[in-house]
């Protein structure tokens, strides 16, 4: 098998009583779409917030590229090349598409910016932004606010700042969250070339998207793995069905 780029080992996060990570074990190999899935509270989110550095695992080891980074905060990580889109909307509303891409090309320089202007008339930086921004459709949209984007195009811009970091590897929170169904055909075929480019740790609750997309599945409940494969051996797995995605037949 290929080397691992993304390799969790034995994680473990509670809080009080509540085990919400439980020894937790998977990784993410060049060129494939890994899927996250589970019941509401099963513990996703709280995994890839250990993952991306934003919460301290109780116990086990995260390591990127061969390199341990369990201990790094949250900029180095994405700094080695860990892209992140988020379950929340975490861009700037008050500012334009093409300023939010450029923020996130200033990230990956590994540099702080203190004043907005001059960032923003780097000509470098605004070239990143708008490839990413042409790379997801909406170059025509640089000088909008976000705020007047709609729910799907916001998802889209949350991609392409992940892309201006130039990641190894992207992980994504529930992107097609709040998406009809157009706009969850169109970011399943971007997200179906992307992973050439980069391997993505997909967390999903879109089950099209999920079989459509993952080359492997791992299922989490109350914090713990209960089974890893192929879409057609999760959907065969009697424990899964049991767990999840009964639930979901029965929706």
């Amino acid at each position: 098998m290929t080397e691992p780029l993304l390799q969790i080992e034995g994680l473990h996060k509670s809080f009080g009583a509540l085990k919400a990570t439980d020894d937790v074990s998977l990784m993410l190999v060049p060129g494939e779409i890994h899927a996250l899935i589970g019941p509401n509270g099963a513990g996703k989110s709280t995994l890839i917030k250990q993952i991306a550095g934003g919460l301290a695992p109780d116990a086990g080891t995260i390591r990127f590229a061969g390199e341990d980074i369990t201990a790094l905060p949250t900029p180095a990580r994405a700094r080695a090349g860990l892209g992140r889109t988020f379950q929340i909307s975490s861009l700037a509303m008050e500012y334009t598409v093409l300023q939010n891409a450029v923020l996130g090309a200033v990230g990956q320089r590994g540099s702080v910016w203190r004043f907005f202007k001059p960032v923003m008339g780097d000509t470098e930086l605004r070239a990143t932004a708008m490839a990413a921004l042409e790379r997801v459709g909406l170059a025509d949209h640089a000088t909008t606010r976000t705020a007047e984007l709609s729910h799907g195009q916001r998802r889209l811009l949350e991609v392409a700042v992940a892309l201006t970091l130039k990641p190894r590897a992207f992980l994504m929170d529930e992107p097609m969250a709040g998406l009809g169904a157009s706009g969850s055909k169109r970011l399943t075929g971007f997200l179906d070339g992307l992973r050439r480019e980069a391997p993505i740790l997909l967390v999903e609750h879109d089950m099209d998207a999920v079989f459509a997309l993952a080359d492997r599945i791992s299922v989490l409940v109350y914090g713990k793995v209960i089974a890893t494969g192929t879409g057609d051996e999760i959907r065969a797995n009697p424990q899964v069905r049991e767990a999840y995605l009964g639930e979901e037949d029965a929706a």
